[in-house]
């Protein structure tokens, strides 16, 4: 944004407050001489047709309040949008944009008439919630370091924690890019270099990052897109795998209604069953997944999939004899 567009934005605000402004207040909140004050209100006046006045009683002042300086031409729909947006955010805790996003929109809220604004807030508060999952504790500060590195292409050190090991190690990553996973669970994925492939890691697992001043070049054959599309929720194995999967008439809605990965087929039966077939990277989140449906869902291929799965509730049955 321009110092003179930024100064006009700052002007707008304090036509439209409540005190009084003379060109001597004015220019010493906006740290400009007089001069220029009276300069920036004849461009209101001439270039936007503002109607600004200046009297003894109540200073320089917009006399119709409903005028909007028509620097963000913003429809209604369009600041409801940005409103809703803020409002998932504010459902996830710990995201690194939710301040910035709502200082945003207030400030874009300024261009709406103030009855407008006040019955879209009502509309968003009252009649449409958002509710998250499990929190996280993403530090803000770790994401915002690790956007520049991305866009820099810096590599990183950084202690991370391993939940599945329960492990602390140090790892240097070259960080391809960030991705968001079911909107609260933030993840970096770059070349590893301890083992010498690409990896997910988890941002709020990482107690201790610097960005370093080396920089990398990223593995021609990565492709993001594809890298996304071919594993099941956040995993990534090394071989893709094909699955195949059954579940029965009371479960087959279920996974009807949704698009699990972008490979999957669905097998209809006449008895109301349906088989989804895909092609993954990864099978423990797999297991985790199809466990979910209890009985309702039986693993047919890999073996190592079924595997798993009968291990797990193997484990589980004696959990509770």
């Amino acid at each position: 944004m321009s110092r003179h567009l930024e100064r006009l934005l700052q002007l707008d605000a304090l036509l439209r407050s409540k005190q009084r402004h003379t060109a001597d207040s004015l220019a010493k909140e906006l740290e400009v001489s007089e001069r220029t004050i009276r300069n920036d209100v004849n461009f209101l006046r001439d270039r936007y047709g503002a109607p600004v006045e200046c009297t003894r009683q109540k200073g320089y002042h917009y006399t119709d309040l409903e005028w909007r300086l028509p620097t963000i031409t913003l429809s209604k729909g369009e600041l409801f949008a940005l409103t809703l947006g803020a409002r998932m955010l504010e459902s996830y805790a710990g995201s690194p944009y939710r301040e910035d996003l709502q200082s945003a929109i207030a400030r874009l809220s300024e261009r709406l008439p103030e009855q407008t604004w006040v019955d879209l807030q009502q509309v968003a508060d009252e009649r449409i919630l958002f509710r998250s999952g499990a929190e996280t504790n993403l530090d803000a500060a770790t994401w915002h370091k690790l956007e520049d590195a991305c866009r820099l292409q810096k590599s990183v050190q950084m202690t991370y924690y391993t939940a599945s090991s329960n492990s602390i190690s140090d790892r240097k990553l070259d960080p391809y890019l960030l991705h968001i996973y079911r909107g609260t669970n933030p993840y970096v994925i770059g070349f590893c270099h301890k083992r010498q492939e690409v990896r997910w890691f988890r941002v709020d697992r990482i107690q201790q990052l610097e960005v370093l001043a080396e920089t990398f070049v990223q593995d021609p054959t990565f492709d993001a897109k594809d890298h996304l599309e071919i594993i099941f929720q956040h995993e990534v194995g090394s071989v893709p795998v094909n699955v195949v999967i059954w579940f029965d008439v009371r479960t087959a809605p279920y996974i009807r209604e949704r698009r699990w990965h972008p490979t999957q087929t669905l097998q209809e039966h006449a008895n109301g069953s349906v088989t989804l077939c895909m092609t993954v990277r990864g099978l423990n989140n797999l297991k985790r997944w199809v466990l979910g449906y209890g009985k309702g869902a039986i693993v047919k291929q890999p073996p190592e999939l079924v595997e798993l799965v009968k291990q797990e509730a193997e484990g589980m049955l004696r959990q509770y004899y």
